[in-house]
């Protein structure tokens, strides 16, 4: 229960440095220099996950796991004593807080993933997974009502029926979920299937963010100049098309075949994160372009919540329905059904992001 109650405040300010640093990068950088602005930041973002993946591995196994969080506080501590150092408080006006929102969109998330949960385990008529998705649904409805009535609404209502919008908060969550949800079943099978050590597992993830250091920091501004349909919806194709890649493992595989994989996964995610921001910012007035990034950014990290979820019950329905079969090859199935469903997800929100982004065609006059 600490573990958990330690997670929950670490997602609480996770969500907060998230939902202010990217609209922060986009109100102080303009025209050629938000967008190598934002090819840094994905850069930084993708050599992070690498770093993180490798320091994981090597204290587990030379260590304990808890070493993976006490490492963490003097980053913290930096971190805190550089952000006071450089960042200032220039607001004019306090911000209004939506209250409402927080209060019946975070109860709507977690019911939801929960019910996901317990769905894929206990089964989708059992108890917990109905009591799940009707909380989550019901405090959906209750989200929706507070923000078309509210005065100070967390993401104006108006906002939904811009296409653009929309087409960047689909290829926001799909690429996340279908890009990353099914990174912790890859890790079980790497160690319990595969029987590869903690840090060698860590290694072969590592992959896929170098593929997505690489691509954002080698292309990242040169991404901005590309129409947002080609760059968003293209990403999130090349995430799919990774998924299918991986679908060739099979009970006799080693690790090595999950590296096409890992490798198209990454390039594809390193093609959206650089320009998802300012392409929400364009998406919304200029009056809302903070609120549309942080948006952008919260179907993300929802998307990557719900494929965790999603992909973790999948996983583990079809690993313990595969017959007396051995350990491997359980797992191998329960692989090659995550990775059916992460490219349905990765292709079909690519596709669907190509034609939301896509800028209509002009209506021909008459001669």
């Amino acid at each position: 229960m600490t573990l958990i109650a330690a997670r929950a405040v670490q997602g609480l300010a996770g969500a907060a440095m998230f939902s202010t640093l990217l609209p922060l990068i986009g109100l102080t950088y303009t025209g050629r220099d938000r967008g190598v602005a934002f090819a840094v930041w994905g850069a930084v973002a993708g050599a992070a996950a690498g770093i993180g993946n490798v320091a994981g591995g090597i204290l587990t196994q030379f260590l304990s796991w808890q070493w993976i969080f006490h490492v963490g506080v003097p980053v913290c501590l930096a971190t805190l004593a550089l952000s006071a150092a450089v960042l200032t408080d220039d607001a004019r006006t306090p911000t209004r807080i939506d209250y409402l929102g927080i209060v019946t969109f975070t109860p709507a998330a977690l019911g939801i993933t929960f019910g996901i949960i317990n769905g894929g385990e206990q089964g989708w008529t059992s108890g917990p997974a109905v009591l799940g998705f009707a909380v989550g649904a019901a405090m959906l409805a209750l989200f929706l009502l507070a923000e078309r009535t509210g005065s100070n609404p967390m993401i104006a209502p108006a906002l939904f029926r811009k296409r653009e919008f929309n087409g960047t908060l689909v290829a926001a969550m799909g690429y996340y979920l279908a890009g990353f949800g099914a990174l912790p079943v890859i890790s079980l099978w790497l160690q319990d299937g595969a029987g590869l050590s903690a840090l060698s597992t860590a290694l072969v993830i590592t992959v896929q963010p170098v593929a997505f250091f690489a691509t954002s920091a080698v292309a990242g501004s040169m991404l901005h100049r590309l129409p947002a349909h080609r760059t968003l919806g293209g990403g999130a194709l090349a995430v799919g098309a990774g998924n299918v890649l991986m679908l060739a493992i099979g009970a006799g595989s080693s690790w090595i075949a999950l590296i096409p994989g890992l490798v198209v996964t990454g390039v594809g995610a390193g093609i959206v994160s650089p320009v998802l921001p300012s392409a929400a910012m364009s998406a919304a007035p200029a009056s809302q372009s903070g609120v549309a990034s942080a948006a952008a950014n919260c179907a993300r990290q929802l998307g990557l919540a719900l494929g965790i979820a999603v992909l973790g019950s999948v996983f583990h329905r079809f690993s313990t329905t595969s017959g007396r079969t051995g350990l491997h090859a359980a797992y191998a199935h329960g692989l090659t059904a995550v990775f059916a469903v992460a490219a349905a997800i990765g292709l079909g929100s690519g596709i669907l992001a190509l034609r939301l982004l896509t800028p209509p065609r002009p209506a021909t006059q008459p001669a």
